[in-house]
Protein backbone atom coordinates (compact mmCIF):
# COMPACT_ATOMS: atom_id res chain seq x y z
CA UNK A 1 0.00 0.00 0.00
CA UNK A 2 1.51 3.76 -1.17
CA UNK A 3 1.98 5.55 2.33
CA UNK A 4 1.83 8.74 0.01
CA UNK A 5 -0.79 8.31 -2.36
CA UNK A 6 -3.62 7.66 -1.03
CA UNK A 7 -5.54 6.93 -4.83
CA UNK A 8 -6.84 3.43 -5.24
CA UNK A 9 -5.98 0.91 -7.87
CA UNK A 10 -6.81 1.75 -11.34
CA UNK A 11 -7.10 5.81 -10.89
CA UNK A 12 -3.51 6.73 -12.05
CA UNK A 13 -2.99 6.15 -15.94
CA UNK A 14 0.04 4.29 -17.06
CA UNK A 15 1.67 7.93 -18.31
CA UNK A 16 1.80 10.76 -15.87
CA UNK A 17 3.37 14.41 -15.99
CA UNK A 18 5.20 15.00 -12.94
CA UNK A 19 5.47 19.19 -12.27
CA UNK A 20 7.34 20.13 -8.55
CA UNK A 21 4.69 22.22 -8.20
CA UNK A 22 1.02 20.52 -6.98
CA UNK A 23 -0.73 23.69 -7.91
CA UNK A 24 0.62 23.54 -11.67
CA UNK A 25 -0.71 19.84 -11.73
CA UNK A 26 -3.91 21.25 -11.02
CA UNK A 27 -4.09 23.45 -13.75
CA UNK A 28 -2.81 21.17 -16.34
CA UNK A 29 -5.60 18.81 -15.33
CA UNK A 30 -7.92 21.74 -15.86
CA UNK A 31 -6.44 23.21 -18.88
CA UNK A 32 -5.48 19.95 -20.85
CA UNK A 33 -7.69 17.26 -19.77
CA UNK A 34 -10.93 15.93 -20.40
CA UNK A 35 -13.47 15.00 -17.13
CA UNK A 36 -10.43 15.43 -14.71
CA UNK A 37 -10.70 14.14 -11.13
CA UNK A 38 -8.46 13.95 -7.98
CA UNK A 39 -7.07 10.87 -6.89
CA UNK A 40 -4.19 12.66 -4.14
CA UNK A 41 -4.48 15.22 -1.73
CA UNK A 42 -2.43 13.45 1.10
CA UNK A 43 0.50 16.02 2.04
CA UNK A 44 -1.35 18.50 -0.52
CA UNK A 45 0.13 17.31 -3.44
CA UNK A 46 -2.73 17.08 -5.45
CA UNK A 47 -2.44 14.69 -8.42
CA UNK A 48 -5.66 13.80 -11.37
CA UNK A 49 -6.64 12.05 -13.84
CA UNK A 50 -8.44 12.27 -16.82
CA UNK A 51 -8.91 12.02 -20.99
CA UNK A 52 -6.33 13.75 -23.29
CA UNK A 53 -6.92 13.34 -27.16
CA UNK A 54 -9.20 10.00 -25.74
CA UNK A 55 -6.32 8.62 -24.20
CA UNK A 56 -6.09 8.31 -20.08
CA UNK A 57 -3.20 10.25 -18.34
CA UNK A 58 -2.26 11.39 -14.59
CA UNK A 59 -0.88 14.04 -13.32
CA UNK A 60 1.15 14.65 -9.88
CA UNK A 61 2.90 17.34 -7.97
CA UNK A 62 5.89 16.08 -7.05
CA UNK A 63 7.45 18.43 -4.36
CA UNK A 64 11.48 19.88 -4.79
CA UNK A 65 14.33 17.70 -4.50
CA UNK A 66 16.00 14.27 -5.52
CA UNK A 67 14.29 12.85 -2.65
CA UNK A 68 11.03 13.69 -2.98
CA UNK A 69 10.38 13.01 -6.68
CA UNK A 70 11.96 9.55 -5.80
CA UNK A 71 9.32 8.66 -3.46
CA UNK A 72 6.45 9.46 -5.48
CA UNK A 73 7.97 7.38 -8.35
CA UNK A 74 8.86 4.39 -6.63
CA UNK A 75 5.57 4.33 -5.20
CA UNK A 76 3.44 5.13 -8.56
CA UNK A 77 5.92 2.50 -10.60
CA UNK A 78 5.35 -0.21 -7.76
CA UNK A 79 2.30 0.21 -6.16
CA UNK A 80 0.09 1.84 -9.38
CA UNK A 81 1.57 0.12 -12.02
CA UNK A 82 3.00 3.52 -14.06
CA UNK A 83 5.19 3.26 -17.36
CA UNK A 84 5.96 6.56 -18.19
CA UNK A 85 6.93 8.94 -15.84
CA UNK A 86 7.45 12.46 -17.93
CA UNK A 87 8.86 15.64 -15.63
CA UNK A 88 7.20 19.38 -16.62
CA UNK A 89 9.37 21.68 -15.04
CA UNK A 90 10.83 24.96 -14.59
CA UNK A 91 15.07 25.06 -15.01
CA UNK A 92 17.74 27.99 -14.99
CA UNK A 93 20.01 28.52 -17.89
CA UNK A 94 23.50 27.82 -17.61
CA UNK A 95 24.52 29.22 -21.24
CA UNK A 96 23.90 32.15 -22.79
CA UNK A 97 22.40 30.28 -25.70
CA UNK A 98 19.53 28.89 -24.04
CA UNK A 99 17.27 31.83 -23.28
CA UNK A 100 14.16 32.38 -20.99
CA UNK A 101 11.16 30.16 -21.96
CA UNK A 102 13.16 27.93 -23.94
CA UNK A 103 12.21 24.39 -23.90
CA UNK A 104 15.01 21.72 -22.81
CA UNK A 105 14.92 18.18 -23.13
CA UNK A 106 17.29 16.25 -20.75
CA UNK A 107 19.39 13.45 -22.27
CA UNK A 108 21.14 12.97 -19.37
CA UNK A 109 21.86 14.37 -16.00
CA UNK A 110 24.95 14.96 -14.07
CA UNK A 111 24.71 16.22 -9.75
CA UNK A 112 25.48 16.96 -6.98
CA UNK A 113 23.21 14.65 -4.95
CA UNK A 114 24.59 12.11 -2.57
CA UNK A 115 21.41 9.89 -3.11
CA UNK A 116 23.60 7.62 -6.14
CA UNK A 117 27.00 7.78 -4.91
CA UNK A 118 25.76 5.87 -2.15
CA UNK A 119 23.35 3.75 -4.17
CA UNK A 120 26.89 2.69 -6.24
CA UNK A 121 29.06 2.69 -3.51
CA UNK A 122 31.52 6.01 -4.46
CA UNK A 123 30.88 4.73 -8.19
CA UNK A 124 29.74 7.29 -10.74
CA UNK A 125 26.24 6.38 -12.54
CA UNK A 126 24.88 8.17 -15.39
CA UNK A 127 20.99 8.75 -15.36
CA UNK A 128 19.61 9.13 -18.59
CA UNK A 129 16.40 9.65 -20.65
CA UNK A 130 14.40 6.57 -22.71
CA UNK A 131 15.17 6.60 -25.57
CA UNK A 132 11.73 6.05 -27.08
CA UNK A 133 9.97 9.13 -25.43
CA UNK A 134 12.91 11.11 -25.88
CA UNK A 135 12.67 10.83 -29.99
CA UNK A 136 8.66 11.44 -29.72
CA UNK A 137 9.15 14.32 -27.98
CA UNK A 138 11.16 15.41 -30.35
CA UNK A 139 8.93 14.17 -33.48
CA UNK A 140 6.34 16.07 -31.63
CA UNK A 141 7.81 19.58 -31.56
CA UNK A 142 8.63 19.52 -34.61
CA UNK A 143 5.08 18.77 -35.49
CA UNK A 144 3.92 21.52 -33.65
CA UNK A 145 7.24 24.16 -34.95
CA UNK A 146 8.14 24.33 -31.11
CA UNK A 147 12.25 24.64 -31.01
CA UNK A 148 14.24 22.18 -28.98
CA UNK A 149 17.18 21.94 -26.96
CA UNK A 150 18.53 19.13 -25.40
CA UNK A 151 21.68 17.51 -23.48
CA UNK A 152 22.84 17.26 -20.06
CA UNK A 153 21.35 19.13 -17.02
CA UNK A 154 22.80 20.06 -13.74
CA UNK A 155 20.13 18.15 -10.84
CA UNK A 156 21.21 20.35 -7.90
CA UNK A 157 20.74 19.71 -4.46
CA UNK A 158 20.89 23.25 -3.49
CA UNK A 159 18.83 26.43 -4.40
CA UNK A 160 20.76 28.92 -2.91
CA UNK A 161 24.28 27.56 -3.48
CA UNK A 162 26.98 29.39 -1.49
CA UNK A 163 28.91 30.43 -4.01
CA UNK A 164 27.11 31.99 -7.08
CA UNK A 165 29.96 31.32 -9.71
CA UNK A 166 29.90 27.50 -9.16
CA UNK A 167 27.94 27.13 -11.75
CA UNK A 168 30.71 28.21 -14.51
CA UNK A 169 32.45 24.65 -14.05
CA UNK A 170 29.48 22.86 -14.92
CA UNK A 171 28.28 25.78 -18.13
CA UNK A 172 32.43 25.39 -19.62
CA UNK A 173 31.48 21.83 -20.22
CA UNK A 174 28.63 21.91 -21.79
CA UNK A 175 25.34 21.45 -19.12
CA UNK A 176 22.69 23.42 -20.25
CA UNK A 177 20.88 24.26 -17.38
CA UNK A 178 20.12 23.36 -13.56
CA UNK A 179 17.14 21.96 -11.92
CA UNK A 180 16.34 19.61 -9.06
CA UNK A 181 14.66 16.10 -9.45
CA UNK A 182 15.78 14.67 -12.94
CA UNK A 183 18.80 12.54 -11.99
CA UNK A 184 16.71 10.81 -9.31
CA UNK A 185 13.46 10.24 -11.52
CA UNK A 186 15.72 8.92 -14.21
CA UNK A 187 17.19 6.51 -11.66
CA UNK A 188 14.48 5.20 -10.00
CA UNK A 189 12.82 4.97 -13.70
CA UNK A 190 16.08 2.60 -14.57
CA UNK A 191 15.68 0.57 -11.31
CA UNK A 192 12.25 -0.47 -12.53
CA UNK A 193 12.68 -0.66 -16.40
CA UNK A 194 10.33 1.95 -17.26
CA UNK A 195 10.78 5.03 -19.28
CA UNK A 196 11.10 8.53 -17.89
CA UNK A 197 11.82 11.81 -19.60
CA UNK A 198 12.53 15.19 -18.18
CA UNK A 199 11.19 18.13 -20.76
CA UNK A 200 11.93 21.56 -19.27
CA UNK A 201 10.79 25.08 -19.17
CA UNK A 202 13.74 27.67 -18.83
CA UNK A 203 12.13 30.01 -16.36
CA UNK A 204 15.27 32.01 -15.59
CA UNK A 205 19.19 32.35 -16.22
CA UNK A 206 22.13 32.15 -14.33
CA UNK A 207 24.20 34.25 -17.31
CA UNK A 208 21.88 37.48 -17.32
CA UNK A 209 20.02 37.13 -14.15
CA UNK A 210 16.88 37.28 -16.03
CA UNK A 211 13.29 35.81 -14.42
CA UNK A 212 10.20 34.66 -14.75
CA UNK A 213 7.15 35.67 -12.42
CA UNK A 214 5.72 32.55 -9.97
CA UNK A 215 2.52 33.08 -11.71
CA UNK A 216 4.05 32.52 -15.09
CA UNK A 217 6.15 29.49 -13.27
CA UNK A 218 2.51 28.00 -12.72
CA UNK A 219 0.26 28.47 -15.43
CA UNK A 220 2.22 29.26 -18.69
CA UNK A 221 4.23 27.02 -19.49
CA UNK A 222 2.12 25.11 -22.39
CA UNK A 223 5.02 24.39 -25.11
CA UNK A 224 6.56 22.42 -22.84
CA UNK A 225 3.00 20.79 -21.61
CA UNK A 226 1.67 20.24 -25.35
CA UNK A 227 4.74 18.25 -25.70
CA UNK A 228 4.26 15.91 -22.71
CA UNK A 229 1.03 15.44 -23.30
CA UNK A 230 1.48 13.80 -26.55
CA UNK A 231 3.97 11.21 -25.03
CA UNK A 232 1.14 9.30 -23.42
CA UNK A 233 0.57 5.44 -25.38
Amino acid sequence: MSIHIEAKKGEIAETILLPGDPLRAQWIAETFLDNPFCFNKVRGMLGFTGNYNGKPISVMGTGMGVPSISIYAHELITEYGVKNLIRVGSSGSYQKHVKIRDIVLAMAASSNSGLNEQRFGGADYAPTADFELFQKAVETAKMKNIPLKAGNVFTSDEFYADDFESYKKWSKFGVLCVEMETAGLYTIAAKHNVRALSVLTISDSLVTGERTSASDRETTFKDMIEIALELAD
